[in-house]
């Protein structure tokens, strides 16, 4: 008999891709401070707001408040000033803009104005994970600033934005976490996060020479990502502050080149001995515990990779015992890459998708508005707000998100439904938003969870604000907003499609291109390959870094493109073979530089190898009609 977990996969694998999207849900441990932050954050803001009586202020608080727990995930304190501070910013720009413009405009012009936000918020969120935070509060500020009926002015509303999620940052930076006790409790996200690359190197290690190899690799770029995420936050002064700081980046710069030894062994496709990966463990282990290393278990030196391991685990002792290391987790993004992110062709792409389905909501919900039946009804801006959820491309494919969000909405409508006949007013609706603030980390899993507890909540903001219960039209605008959505998400639109996924391919194809440029002329460069000192290695490492997350960044893109209903997917065909054929020529040329490093000369094999990958990849970009550039390299 198979295991559950099995059956659930194979199950899943014979849907559509579209439908299996839908179905499937994140996993992990509940993140409790997560939990504990939430619980704190709207519920409180909107008790203190009600008993000082500016209730409506406090609606906004918890509004803002709600949008930063959504973006409150796993990782650094500091991060996190960074990932719920700028969109927050951003947000309480638009509730200044839709305020003014709902008070001074009229419909037509209000709809343009919004439309021409929508164009730029889209074009904006294509650049990474903090600019679509920034997108998305930006345009649902404005949807909320521009029809939300308050008697305050619009500054007063941004100042209560930011209060609202300024408490939850400080909630963030306040409030211990688990494993916080180890050393300075302000460093244990940067801890985890780089004590869990060293597993990985283990896990990696563990599985050379196995089927598990290439996932357990893609783990290990994963667990890099989220540490160089979480290193490169602001410092609490312009240099390192203090000695634990000072070793979280020895420590985080002394894991790169064991990852690359382990990337190496892993592509030789041979078996290591199993005490290969306890040094990796012991490592992972001093970094948790803030403890020294202690001996660590030297592993055979009968292959290159085993000798560039084994060279690796010294520098990394030596690195913990002295808290001393080159930085090596900032991005090398200058301005120009991000502006051609942002206003590329997947930036407009994005921006126009996003602003068309944003001022279409716009035009229709003023419409309904204004109608003789629907007039007496204030919050038309539910629909453009919701929409901004629904067509964020990256937030999942684009049917994905209306199946989760109809039944989430549905869902999250009738609970709150059955809540609001029995809870007492407004105490009761106040423990019911402070409950589903504390609900959201665990929801964002799933996007239909998601839904239904922001659901529940913003409902019973509606109703401590003095407003009728809302289940109903809740549903009917968002089931419009669905619709809307998917008519204007397969609409053709202006030059080719699937631009996010050749934008995400191309830059991947670029950082693959630096890097195996620079480690063919350390193999031609007799002087260079002589300099065995840091600053080399340093700037390789950043390049393979480059490689590897950008690589990961496409393959994402590729996976919601492949999710989508066939008339947009087929955009993208041939896209995720490109994937695979990049992957490995980086995992060739990462084992092209430790043999390198080991016998200063690359073998025949190696250069015939990276020649027929380089043919195989000009192939298929060729046949997948994929406008990505060639990578002009000679082996």
């Amino acid at each position: 008999m198979f295991p559950r977990s099995a059956i659930a996969v194979r199950t899943l694998g014979a849907l559509p891709p579209w439908l299996a999207h839908a179905l499937r849900a994140q996993r992990g441990p509940v993140p409790w401070s997560a939990v504990v932050r939430g619980a704190l954050a709207a519920g409180p803001l909107l008790l203190g707001a009600v008993l000082v009586g500016r209730t409506s202020l406090g609606v906004v608080a918890a509004i803002a408040a709600m949008l930063a727990g959504i973006n409150d995930r796993p990782g650094s304190r500091r991060v996190s000033v960074q990932r719920l501070g700028v969109p927050a910013l951003a947000g309480a720009a638009g509730l200044l803009v839709g305020t003014y413009a709902g008070e001074h405009v009229g419909a037509v012009v209000l709809t343009v104005l919004l439309t021409l936000v929508g164009l730029v918020a889209g074009s904006v969120s294509a650049v990474g994970p903090v600019a679509s935070g920034v997108g998305t509060q930006l345009l649902v500020a404005s949807a909320i600033g521009a029809g939300m009926p308050l008697p305050e002015p619009g500054w007063q509303r941004a100042l209560a934005f930011l209060v609202g999620a300024g408490w939850l940052i400080a909630l963030r930076l306040v409030l211990p976490t688990p494993g916080a006790l180890a050393g300075d409790f302000r460093f244990d996200g940067e801890r985890e996060a780089v004590a869990a690359v060293y597993d990985a190197v283990a896990e990696l290690l563990d599985a050379a020479g196995s089927p598990e190899a290439t996932a357990r690799r893609a783990a290990l770029t994963a667990a890099l990502d989220h540490a160089q995420d979480a290193l490169a936050g602001p410092r609490l002064r312009r240099y390192a502050s203090s000695a634990a700081e000072r070793r979280l980046h020895a420590q985080y710069a002394a894991a790169l080149p064991l990852a690359e030894a382990a990337t190496a062994l892993a592509w030789a496709g041979e078996p290591v001995a199993a005490r290969t990966s306890d040094g990796p463990r012991r490592l992972a282990a001093a970094v948790r515990g803030n403890t020294h290393t202690g001996p660590l278990p030297a592993p055979s030196r009968s292959a290159p990779g085993l000798r560039a391991l084994d060279d690796a685990l010294l520098r990394a002792a030596e690195a913990f015992d002295r808290g001393k290391g080159t930085d090596l987790h900032t991005r090398q993004r200058g301005v120009g890459e991000l502006i051609r992110a942002a206003f590329g062709a997947g930036g407009r792409e994005y921006g126009l998708r996003v602003a068309l389905c944003f001022g279409a909501s716009v035009a229709v919900a003023q419409a309904l508005h204004h109608s003789r039946w629907y007039g007496q009804h204030e919050h038309w801006y539910w629909l453009p707000a919701t929409t901004v959820f629904l067509v964020k491309p990256d937030l999942g494919p684009l049917v994905s998100r209306v199946l989760c969000r109809a039944a989430g909405t549905v869902l999250g409508a009738l609970v709150f439904a059955g809540f609001a006949a029995v809870l007492p007013r407004p105490e009761g609706l106040i423990a019911l938003v402070a409950v589903s603030g504390a609900l959201i980390p665990v929801a964002t899993r799933h996007f239909a969870a998601q839904t239904a507890v922001v659901t529940v909540l913003v409902l019973a903001l509606v109703m401590v604000g003095g407003e009728p219960q809302a289940s109903a039209s809740r549903i009917g605008e968002t089931l419009l907003a669905c619709a809307i959505v998917l008519i204007v998400g397969h609409l053709p639109m202006p030059g080719q499609r699937a631009g996010g996924v050749r934008a995400r391919l191309a830059a991947a194809v670029s950082a693959a291109h630096a890097y195996l440029a620079h480690v063919l002329r350390e193999s031609d460069a007799p002087a260079l390959r002589a300099d065995t000192g840091s600053d080399r290695r340093a700037v390789r490492w950043t390049l393979r870094r480059e490689a590897y997350r950008t690589l990961a960044e496409a393959r994402g893109a590729i996976s919601r493109a492949a999710a989508e209903l066939p008339a947009l997917a087929r955009h993208s065909e041939g896209a995720e073979e490109i994937a695979d054929t990049l992957e490995r020529l980086v995992d060739t040329t990462t084992a092209c530089a430790v043999h390198l490093d080991d016998t200063g000369r690359l073998m025949p094999e190696h250069a015939a190898h990276l020649a027929e990958l380089l043919d195989e990849l000009a192939e298929e970009r060729e046949r997948a009609g994929l406008r990505i550039p060639a990578l002009p390299v000679a082996v």
